[in-house]
């Protein structure tokens, strides 16, 4: 199941600074044969998305220059883009203001895998007004 956009995989942007949560992610999205893209923290993510805006951005919360006002400055940048987010450390607060800052999906740690890839993939053919393949 491979969310095709303008002819070729879906570009994923996964921003984790733990190195095991990474490598794990990025084991899911690939065996869902998307285009993944890798960043430690949020001025990393920042500065990739200025180069080239993904399809989706799917990121931790609470890391080296992240939190909500870090999804404001994504959202500047990438006004279209989705943009997933996790974090061990939210609370009601926490996710309010994640959402308000222009999240589109907002996930506790420990994450439910199959929840976040369905999640990545209703919003990718949300954007791009695709079917999975």
């Amino acid at each position: 199941m491979t969310t095709v956009t303008r002819g070729k995989a879906a570009v994923v942007l996964i921003v984790e600074d733990d190195r095991e949560m990474l490598s794990l992610l990025c084991d899911e999205f690939w065996s869902a044969a998307y285009q993944l893209r890798q960043a430690r923290d949020g001025d990393e993510a920042f500065r990739m998305v200025l180069q080239s805006v993904p399809d989706l951005i799917l990121t931790d919360l609470r890391m080296p220059a992240g939190g909500a006002d870090y999804i404001s400055r994504l959202r500047t940048v990438a006004p279209g883009c989705p943009i997933v987010v996790m974090t061990a450390f939210g609370d009601a607060k926490c996710k309010h203001d994640v959402l308000q800052a222009g999240a589109s999906a907002y996930f506790d740690k420990p994450v439910r895998i199959s929840e976040l890839k369905m999640c990545v993939q209703q919003l990718l053919n949300h954007q791009t007004g695709t079917q999975s393949v």
